[in-house]
């Protein structure tokens, strides 16, 4: 049998977002559900984010936000992660993200959209299923 490599995932809080409960229990429940997670804290810009994916070699980036800047934040991520050589990595977000701006989210790659009430369940599946195919 060979050895499967973990995902890895960082969990990020970009913008000026101080509250992290919500990222830090999944920070721990991917953990316990065998993955390799780095959480980065909070406050972090889209640089620091991008830069941080691109020196763990990270597979996933899930980004935690509760500001209501994830329009102006989310693009400006996947931009710094390009530049970085990260545009491969999966992108998932969560925290309170409107619905109406789902579509926004998706169109510019964010994979999974995840609101108040996800389960850590279905969100453990989503980075497996994510993941699985390019391992």
């Amino acid at each position: 049998m060979v050895d499967q490599k973990m995902i890895r995932v960082l969990i990020a809080k970009p913008g000026l977002d101080g509250h992290d409960r919500g990222a830090k229990v999944v920070a721990r429940a991917l953990r316990d559900a065998g993955m390799e997670v780095i959480y980065t804290g909070i406050r972090q810009t889209p640089e620091m984010i991008a830069e941080a994916a691109a020196q763990e070699d990270v597979d996933v980036v899930g980004l935690s936000i509760l500001s209501g800047a994830h329009l102006e934040l989310f693009p400006m991520v996947i931009e710094q992660l390009k530049k970085r050589g990260k545009a491969d990595a999966v992108l998932v977000a969560g925290g309170i993200i409107p619905e109406e701006d789902y579509q926004a989210l998706h169109q510019i790659g964010i994979h999974h959209v995840f609101g108040p009430g996800a389960t850590i369940k279905d969100i453990t599946k989503c980075i497996t299923d994510a993941v699985s195919p390019k391992k």
